[in-house]
């Protein structure tokens, strides 16, 4: 039988991330010894460890949870060039972008985040019908003009969402942006729509925020959480300067990120990672609200598993 952190040395998977399997999915059922103090079998290892090597290969960490458990297809892993071109609106958006037909755009995009609840719109429909947008641009099917046109159409209406279901009159408990030179930010503001329609009091700071901007909104507004996308490699360092210079100028916040290279940031800056889809990204910052408030901000090393949502998408 092994302790917890044994447990996370032999699987690979981080503590905070082997708490928030087994709390959230119950990927595994530790015994308890009379301290309360957990212990895994071998059997407990090897499932952490295949659901790390899942989630490592694109799955989502709920997919592989229930896959695990046999409740779910054993379909492939999701791979970020592979994107679901099948759909008509995804095919539909192409087509408007190509045409440049800023009419056709924002009909698709009403009709897609008409589908479902904000969140299931976004992860299930926009997301992939964006990144069908990225892949015709790569490819030469499309001119960047185009993606410029869908882009902002896509920044129009969720900003617009997120005035709708923000309060403005209300002091902030979370502020969400991007570091400096980071600009992709649909999916970052996605997360604060979200994050919002889930009842948090949100500060969206946008693309491009200088971090000292960062430490003096964290200082002013005393929010105790702060949430980061970080959608490419290039944004992992100016994210970790946030980190670093915010928490350790005011002590006692939280943070988390989000994004295709969070996890990057995450091991060294100490913050927790969001997983899944947009709604478990809002419930994750709800959980990490409730934890009791903390005097300093030592010690700091709250991780978890690799972003399923990608808060700066596409």
């Amino acid at each position: 039988m092994y302790t917890i952190g044994e447990a996370a040395a032999r699987s690979g998977v981080g503590i905070e991330a082997l708490r928030a399997w087994e709390r959230r999915y119950g990927i595994v059922h530790p015994v308890r010894t009379p301290a309360g103090y957990r212990l895994y079998d071998d059997e407990a290892i090897d499932r952490l460890r295949q659901m790390r090597e899942l989630v490592d290969a694109g799955w989502r960490p709920r997919q592989a949870a229930e896959h695990l458990a046999g409740l779910g297809p054993a379909v492939k892993p999701p791979a970020a060039a592979v994107v679901r071109s099948e759909s008509p609106l995804s095919e539909a958006l192409v087509a408007a972008a190509r045409a440049l037909d800023l009419v056709r755009i924002d009909r698709v995009l009403a009709e897609i985040l008409a589908l479902a609840p904000f969140e299931a719109a976004f992860d299930d429909t926009l997301s992939p019908a964006l990144r069908a947008v990225g892949v015709a641009w790569a490819d030469g099917r499309l001119d960047v003009a185009g993606e410029h046109a869908v882009s902002h159409a896509v920044l129009r209406r969720l900003a617009a969402i997120y005035d709708a279901s923000s309060r403005p009159d209300a002091r902030p408990n979370v502020l969400i942006g991007l570091p400096p030179g980071t600009r992709h930010e649909l999916g970052t503001l996605a997360f604060a729509i979200a994050a919002s329609r889930a009842g948090l009091r949100t500060l969206y700071l946008g693309p491009d925020t200088p971090t000292t901007s960062w430490r003096t909104a964290l200082r002013e507004s005393r929010a105790r959480l702060i949430a980061i996308g970080v959608p490419t490699k290039d944004d992992v360092e100016p994210a970790r300067e946030v980190l670093a210079a915010t928490l350790d100028a005011v002590p006692g916040r939280l943070a988390m990120v989000g994004g295709a290279a969070a996890r990057e940031v995450a091991g060294a800056a100490g913050t927790t990672v969001a997983e899944d889809g947009l709604a478990d990204a809002a419930s994750l910052a709800l959980e990490l609200l409730r934890r009791p408030r903390r005097g300093d901000n030592t010690p700091r090393q709250i991780r978890s598993a690799r972003s399923g949502a990608d808060l700066a998408l596409p």
